[in-house]
């Protein structure tokens, strides 16, 4: 039987939720009116979840957080509190709290938050007990992440981690560099989930007209001055599959809040529309950038970040894996050539060991461009170094050639300011992005480029 720890100072409340939960016939229930007892309570018996009130005397809510974070206690807490304070629930959720409600809480909306926070915690003890020599075919799915060849043991790893986190209902935040397959990825949860018979939705959020996006995602409700008739979005589309939502760094705080508030409850409204709708759908969200940098402070709704980083995963950059380079360049061109109709039979031997002194920034994508321009430009049976796009060709042959070539002294001020520009160019004059790939905060780079 799954036991709860009610710690709240009104008995009234606690005794309401000891009759509830234990009403179920799902929980066992202790509770605790004087915070002061929770210390000890906690060094002698363990507990499933915590229900805990944040204003309380002696010890507050926040508090026995702390305690709990600096002894390694894992047990997954739930806030209820009568105080909306986004700033709390933030420190509450940096601190390990699963989520954060307000009194009076819904009860199923209590019941389902209670179900995530155990599920959650029963997903990490999973992983936790993953052995420490995997093989890629021990994948109970491997054909759900057949586009992720891979000799490379952490990388292994990572997939039998992902594939535990398919199987759980949760929702999920992947972030890393650009094209390193994170909608890829998304579409291989699917597969290797429950839920793989369902639709499967993707969105793009970045580049969209923040009216029309909300309208796209959330559906029309009918515009009585005009003609406009109601029309359901891509959320109403997936009905109980999964939506991928990608690169949501791009999305405006306005949308942020109403994404939060449909992970939170299940629930939006379709624009122009009072009408309350329940979703069903899994989010696999996604992004290119880190949000927990200092640059996106202000940026990013800070109660949806954290939220989101309860369960969220990283995917590694094709840098960190080089030596699945031969893998996924026979799967790229096996993929070329049924495109293209060409009869490539391999490679030069000499072909991966030029490639390999590329740092490939755009990641796999771009090394599947590269596959697919050398298929397009090579004449013969195998292609060869002399296949490639000349762009990689070019670039390769420079880091080749010796520091002096084309060396001048310059001060550090200007190079810093150049590259800056350069990488401002490369991302759209998006500074918080350019920022955030250079590793510093938007304020340092625009002193340097103010200097």
């Amino acid at each position: 039987m799954t036991t709860i720890l009610i710690v709240d100072d009104d008995i009234a409340v606690t005794n309401y939720l000891m009759v509830f939960l234990m009403q179920t016939g799902q929980f066992e229930t202790k509770v605790v009116n004087d915070s002061r007892e929770i210390s000890d309570l906690l060094s002698r018996q363990e507990f499933n979840l915590i229900l805990l009130d944040m204003d309380m005397p002696n010890v507050s809510g926040m508090d026995i957080l702390v305690m709990m974070h600096e002894r390694g206690i894992k047990t997954p807490v739930i806030i209820l509190t009568g105080v909306s304070d986004v700033d709390l629930a933030v420190k509450s959720l940096k601190l390990g709290a699963f989520d954060y409600l307000t009194k009076p809480v819904d009860e199923e909306h209590l019941l389902e938050v209670i179900g995530a926070a155990l599920e959650h915690q029963e997903l990490r003890h999973s992983i936790s007990q993953l052995p420490i020599e995997l093989k890629r075919e021990d994948l109970t799915f491997a054909e759900a992440f057949e586009l992720f060849p891979t000799q490379n043991s952490e990388m292994i790893r990572f997939l039998h981690q992902i594939e535990k986190m398919a199987s759980s209902d949760l929702d999920i935040l992947i972030w890393g560099e650009r094209g390193t397959g994170k909608e890829m990825l998304a579409r291989a949860i699917h597969r290797a989930s429950p839920r793989r018979e369902k639709p499967f939705v993707a969105v793009d959020a970045s580049g969209q007209d923040p009216d029309r996006f909300s309208s796209a995602l959330f559906g029309q409700g009918r515009v009585w001055s005009g003609d406009r008739e109601e029309r359901p979005g891509f959320l109403e589309e997936v009905i109980d599959g999964t939506l991928f939502l990608g690169e949501i760094e791009h999305l405006s705080v306005p949308m942020q809040v109403r994404l939060k508030r449909v992970l939170q409850t299940r629930e939006y409204y379709r624009e122009n529309s009072t009408q309350i709708r329940k979703s069903e759908a899994r989010f696999i969200v996604a992004s290119s950038c880190d949000l927990t940098n200092p640059a996106y402070k202000g940026r990013f709704h800070d109660d949806l970040l954290y939220h989101l980083m309860v369960n969220s995963v990283r995917i590694p950059p094709f840098r960190e894996r080089m030596e699945d380079l031969p893998l996924l360049a026979d799967l790229f061109l096996k993929k070329a050539l049924k495109k293209i109709g060409k009869e490539i039979t391999g490679f030069s031997g000499e072909f991966f060991d030029f490639l390999r002194k590329y740092d490939f920034p755009d990641n796999i994508q771009e090394l599947r461009n590269i596959i697919e321009g050398s298929v397009v430009n090579e004449e013969g049976s195998i292609i060869t170094i002399d296949s490639l796009p000349p762009y990689i060709r070019s670039k390769i042959a420079s880091l080749d050639r010796g520091p002096e070539d084309g060396f001048r002294p310059r001060k550090l001020e200007d190079v810093q300011r150049e590259h800056i520009a350069r990488m401002l160019q490369y991302y759209g004059n998006d500074r918080a992005q350019t920022a955030t790939e250079l590793g510093i905060t938007l304020e340092e780079m625009n002193v340097i480029l103010r200097e």
